[in-house]
């Protein structure tokens, strides 16, 4: 795929979910909730998650917020490949999700939705933008208690 291509696919991918995000929303039930921030820019993520009957299995995870179009449709993204996971999983795949706004190469290919996002690293400004969620979730699974206000990506 061509590098044009491929920055209108990431255009159209960003706004379609920012537009139509397919997650919006709170879980029911409600057994984890975290919110993120990012002060310099005003983005803001409240996830909520819902654990299947195990604890430690994603069974629905959605989320609220306001931000510009990169962090919301990266929190839709993220909240679509992560549906099913169980924790372990997820942090996982938050740190490979990291490691690619950094450069260090895609995604597994089931999780070719989220390579998308690797356009995000042409614009290093950005990266914060789809990092928060990513942050927002790692706090979540790790220290649930601690709210994520995040500037660095």
């Amino acid at each position: 795929m061509t590098t044009g291509n491929l920055r209108n696919l990431y255009q159209q991918v960003i706004l379609e979910r920012y537009k139509k995000p397919r997650h919006r929303g709170k879980t029911d039930p409600v057994d984890c909730q975290q919110r993120g921030h990012n002060p310099s820019c005003g983005d803001t993520v409240e996830l909520t998650i819902a654990w299947d009957e195990t604890g430690e299995g994603i069974r629905d995870i959605r989320f609220e917020g306001e931000g510009c179009a990169i962090a919301l449709a990266s929190t839709d993204l993220m909240a679509e490949a992560l549906r099913g996971r169980d924790k372990t999983a997820a942090l996982a795949l938050v740190n490979q999700f990291q490691a690619m706004l950094r450069g260090e190469g895609e995604l597994p290919l089931e999780f070719r939705k989220l390579n998308v996002m690797q356009g995000v690293s042409q614009f290093p400004v950005r990266i914060k933008c789809a990092a928060l969620p990513w942050h927002t979730l790692k706090a979540a699974l790790t220290n649930p208690s601690q709210p994520v206000t995040t500037e660095a990506p």
